[in-house]
């Protein structure tokens, strides 16, 4: 079973910038926890002073019951940590790479293979490759089965799928719902917020500070604003008309089309967008999304 991790008011600094703000997250035992955030937000710093590799300038970091700067020898050895940048030995194999973190943890690869051998299985056949010739999915999974090789009550993985094709995607995020479900308490880091469907519960950050904390459907039924979709014509053309509208609280782009905040009807709207040369653009209801929700506790009233 996993440990709970609590963690109360912490702040970091580099020099003149911030890049933890007063944080405070509780993350339950067994749960699989979201950081939403993008580059820059303060995500992998916060995973960082988790992990106990940085020191926290203030603040209180708990896992389970060990303090996170007290008995940081007794975190490591039921932590893992996948960091966002590849780290293993690239001259290394894939075979020598899992034995090299399986001895620095006083274990080896037979007594806990068990533990892997559901990742493990797609990479056997290239066990015997360099792991700077694998690709980017293979990586991910082979620094996955290094950070677990231990069996580990708490995994911390910051931006895991970053540069993975879908289907690797799609199956790291099976492999962790896998663990999930086992009891491992999981917190991991995405600038994905499609990914954020597949957490048990996210917590949104920018600027160094959680914004918004709570389950996918939980954020998405406090969105109380009227949201549309707008499709046709040239898209900046039609955003920056849109945004001229005075009823029109926020509007971005999303692919070919636009979402738009307005307290107004559809008649009103279309009635506006003709009235600018736009009469056959489809405008209609939407629901919205954890990236609109984002957007709108991120950029508020002031961002059209």
């Amino acid at each position: 079973m996993g440990l709970g991790v609590n963690i109360v008011n912490i702040s970091k600094k580099y020099g003149s910038t911030v890049a933890v703000d007063n944080v405070s997250l509780n993350v339950a035992a067994g749960e699989l926890l979201g950081i939403i955030g993008p580059d820059g937000a303060g995500k992998s710093t916060l995973l960082r002073m988790i992990a106990t590799l940085v020191l926290p300038d203030s603040g209180e970091i708990k896992v389970g019951d060990y303090d996170g700067i007290a008995d940081y020898h007794s975190i490591r050895r039921i932590l893992g940590y996948m960091p966002g940048r590849f780290s293993l030995y690239q001259d290394l194999t894939v075979e020598e790479n899992l034995d090299f973190f399986a001895s620095v943890f006083g274990t080896t690869v037979t007594a806990n293979y068990h533990y892997i051998k559901d990742i493990y299985c797609a990479l056997e056949p290239f066990k015997r490759r360099r792991a700077g010739k694998l690709s980017g999915g293979m990586k991910q999974k082979l620094a996955l089965c290094c950070s677990l090789i231990h069996h580990p009550e708490v995994l911390l993985l910051d931006e895991p799928t970053t540069g993975v094709d879908p289907v690797s995607r799609y199956e790291f995020w099976e492999i962790l719902k896998r663990l999930s479900g086992a009891g491992m308490t999981i917190i991991v880091s995405t600038p994905y917020m499609d990914e954020a469907y597949k957490c048990h519960r996210i917590a949104m950050m920018l600027n160094g500070r959680i914004v918004k904390s709570g389950t996918p459907d939980e954020i998405i039924q406090e969105f109380d604003k009227r949201l549309w979709k707008v499709t046709g014509g040239d898209v900046y053309d039609l955003l920056l008309v849109l945004r001229s509208c005075p009823e029109v609280e926020l509007c971005n782009s999303f692919g070919n089309s636009l979402h738009v905040v307005a307290d107004t009807t559809k008649e009103k709207l279309c009635s506006f967008l003709a009235g600018n040369g736009y009469e056959d653009v489809l405008v209609e209801p939407l629901s919205p999304t954890v990236e609109d929700c984002f957007i709108e506790y991120v950029v508020g009233k002031d961002g059209k």
